[in-house]
């Protein structure tokens, strides 16, 4: 059974399991085998559970169900969490090595510019497009108009301190000057040791750069070992992958048990504008510059990048996936490895389609909700914004909310609506993320056509089954004639 399969299995049979435990072990069953509260007991201590006592006396079955049910929870986040560390154990080197490589092996800084000039431009577009379309979205459905007060006022006293933190942590973050210093890390041991991509992206294309300008004589080895290294790191992968059944199931289940129906039916209309714009830019955008710019056709596309898909769905992370986004690029899809090596790094950091479409969909809502009325020149600012803020955005869970905070300031609309979404901001989280790595591929497809560095189907299958494209044609053996 092909890998995607595999996993999307996995991630069915997670979100039937979370589904089941949502409904299933509502509070009062968790009262009645002696846990007053789900959440508390889900994050607390064994030695802090509270033991319910009913009929006078302790609930014998209390102590049995509550353990039973923390093993089961304890065990399902050992192994997503176990997946997702080895993930970012390779994230960083890939990153590093493949771009080395990929920036040297061009070995002609014309053609590198050429490259980057055009990724940068198609990642501005494709963002800019994809916010438009969300706030398209929003004015013609509406789903924050008629939001009810009660239900308004529930959600924010509910999420007000994770809301505030979220706000403390966006109006920490540095001036747009100091963003752009921060790219440049000071320290690039540290930029490795801390996992700062924009940083590590900065300094692989500066090391590719200098091996580009050195003597081929002399760059050589160093190129060799870097190319090495990314093949010794996509074995990684390869093996990392026999986990990701296991990992999606174990991911999800966590994710729809505490989510639940509720949240999600008082947010429903908001959620479904989402999830509607992620899908036109999915299925409708991305085929289209596929269409006219790549000869890949929709079904070899997403195809090729469904593992990375489904991986991105249950982990919220377009860093953590990267590794399996240049796996599915490279192996799947068929772009050069060189190209793979720049342009899904470089997307993985500053193409964020799916969050910006999201900014752009809840800033609108916000508004409705607060009955502010938003300009046209208002919604350009929100274009614009979106665009730009999704620029250097860390490919972690949940950062987009942070960038939220800066496109609600742009256009002055009140930053305590955030707490109103927040309760479904992880199952959005998920859907925007499946968008932005398709971006990256999507990107990568079209940049690779264009370089001449995109392998047609038949070899791309050849490869997968194992063929190598350039063996030389069998010698006939004595006393057979050579095929005419």
């Amino acid at each position: 059974m092909a890998l995607h399969w595999k996993i999307l299995i996995g991630l069915v049979i997670g979100v039937i399991v979370g589904l089941l435990i949502n409904r299933l072990w509502t509070v009062e069953t968790w009262q009645k085998i002696g846990v007053y509260d789900v959440s508390t007991f889900l994050e607390a201590p064994i030695h802090e559970r509270k033991i319910a006592e009913t009929g006078g006396g302790v609930n014998a079955d209390a102590g049995f169900w509550a353990d039973s049910i923390r093993f089961v929870r304890n065990a399902n986040a050992f192994v997503g969490q176990l997946f997702m560390r080895l993930l970012r154990f390779i994230a960083v080197p890939i990153v590093l090595f493949s771009l080395i490589a990929g920036v040297a092996s061009l070995n002609d800084i014309a053609k590198l510019r050429r490259i980057g000039v055009r990724t940068i431009v198609i990642y501005l577009l494709t963002t800019g497009l994809a916010v438009a379309i969300g706030l398209v979205l929003a004015n013609v459905i509406g789903p924050g108009r008629g939001f009810p007060e009660s239900t308004r006022d529930l959600l924010i006293a509910r999420e007000q301190v994770t809301a505030s933190a979220k706000i403390a942590d966006a109006e920490a973050r540095p001036t747009p000057w100091e963003a752009v210093l921060d790219m440049v890390p000071a320290n690039p041991f540290a930029a490795l040791a801390q996992a700062e991509m924009l940083q590590v992206v900065f300094a692989a294309l500066l090391v590719g750069v200098g091996l580009t300008l050195l003597p081929r004589s002399k760059a050589a080895p160093v190129v060799a070992l870097c190319e090495t290294m990314t093949d010794v790191v996509i074995k990684i992968v390869e093996i990392v992958l026999l986990l990701a059944p296991f990992a999606v199931f174990a991911l999800i289940v966590p994710v729809i048990a505490d989510l639940g129906l509720d949240v999600l039916g008082s947010l429903g209309l908001y959620v479904l504008t989402v999830v509607l714009g992620l899908t036109v830019v999915l299925f409708i955008e991305y085929p289209l510059w596929l269409r006219l710019l790549t000869p890949v056709r929709y079904g070899r596309f997403f195809r090729a990048i469904a593992p990375a898909q489904l991986l991105a769905f249950s982990s919220s992370s377009s860093g953590a996936t990267l590794p399996v986004t240049m796996e599915c690029c490279e192996n799947r899809l068929g772009v050069r490895d060189d190209v793979v090596s720049f342009v899904v790094p470089l997307g993985a950091t500053v193409n964020m389609d799916g969050t910006a479409l999201y900014q752009g969909v809840a800033t609108v809502f916000i508004a409705q909700m607060l009955a502010i009325d938003l300009s046209l020149g208002e919604q350009l600012m929100i274009v614009l914004t979106a665009t730009l803020a999704s620029i250097g955005t860390a490919a972690v869970p949940g950062v987009g909310i942070v960038m939220l905070v800066i496109v609600l300031e742009s256009v002055d609309v009140p930053l305590e609506g955030i707490a109103v979404i927040l309760g479904v901001d992880r199952i959005l989280d998920m859907c925007r993320t499946v968008v932005n790595i398709s971006g990256d591929c999507m990107v990568c497809a079209v940049v690779g056509h264009a370089e001449g560095a995109l392998a047609d189907e038949q070899t791309v299958h050849r490869r997968m089954a194992g063929a190598e494209l350039d063996e030389p044609p069998s010698e006939p053996s004595d006393g057979q004639e050579a095929p005419g």
